[in-house]
């Protein structure tokens, strides 16, 4: 499948070649979609802690210090 992309996608890819990290356009390409892939993970992981919230579903931070304090031993003063 072939794409006709605009002059300035077509440098940025070719800036990323000169620079050595990447051997073809292909990988640059796979290594862009995989980026957007995980920041669209990272939104929606965001976004259901957020719902999370809003929802009174969370532990304070004092619960969860006490929590492991206790589990691994560590006295309060450390």
């Amino acid at each position: 499948m072939a794409y006709q992309l605009s002059s300035d996608l077509v440098a940025r890819i070719q800036a990323f070649l000169a620079g050595g990290q990447y051997a073809t356009e292909e990988e640059v390409v796979r290594d862009a979609l995989c980026a957007l892939e995980q920041r669209q993970q990272d939104l929606a992981a965001i976004q259901a802690g957020v719902a999370d919230m809003e929802a009174g579903r969370y532990r304070s931070f004092s619960e969860i210090d006490a929590e492991f304090r206790a589990k691994h031993r560590v006295p309060r003063d450390a």
